[in-house]
């Protein structure tokens, strides 16, 4: 209750003429607010569905702070961009959490429907005036075959990680958000084999 209460209550400080991002606040998800841009105010993300009769995924909205002018810019609009759509079920909602970095994560799972269970996280840092993907983190598992299941942790800036505990080197790269597929760490991680 507390989340959405502060997501009210943030949403209404949004500007009014947010463009791409106008969407009423009871289709925010999930929303993060840490100092993205290290300026010593805080910023805002936030994951809000599309119109349920869209068929679209959900959308990340990045907010950063102005204070000179009291408010927060949208700064990066990514709209049909995180895996999900209305209705959302359990087990398959998306999370944003603030890092104490300045960096935040965004989660997105299937932890409830069908046998292929699994949770995705992508750590997003702002450089260079951009938003970047410094992070992914996939883990899957099989409900009927124990087996079945894998995982990944990777850090795209260095292209080093491990996959199934054993350790994985790819191409460092430096990749902004609105440019991010998935098959980038996939295929360094072993997922599309």
């Amino acid at each position: 209750m507390k989340s959405l209460i502060a997501a009210l209550l943030l949403s209404a400080a949004l500007p009014a003429a947010a463009g791409a991002a106008d969407f009423p606040a009871e289709r925010i998800m999930a929303m993060a607010s840490g100092d993205w841009n290290k300026d010593g105010t805080a910023d805002l993300a936030i994951v809000a569905t599309a119109d349920e009769d869209s068929g679209e995924n959900s959308g990340l909205y990045v907010y950063l702070a102005k204070p000179e002018e009291g408010r927060l810019a949208l700064a990066l609009s990514l709209p049909n961009s995180v895996w999900g759509s209305l209705p959302i079920m359990a087990g398959q909602e998306p999370e944003l959490a603030a890092l104490s970095n300045g960096s935040f994560t965004l989660v997105t799972k299937n932890e409830s429907i069908g046998r292929d269970r699994w949770r995705q996280t992508l750590t997003v840092a702002y450089r260079n005036f951009d938003f970047i993907v410094a992070g992914y983190t996939f883990s899957s598992y099989d409900t009927l075959n124990p087996d079945g299941g894998s995982e990944c942790d990777l850090n795209v800036l260095t292209g080093k990680g491990k996959a199934l505990g054993q350790p994985i080197s790819g191409k460092a790269q430096f990749v902004l958000l609105k440019d991010w597929k998935d098959e980038i760490a996939r295929s360094i991680c072993g997922l599309d084999n």
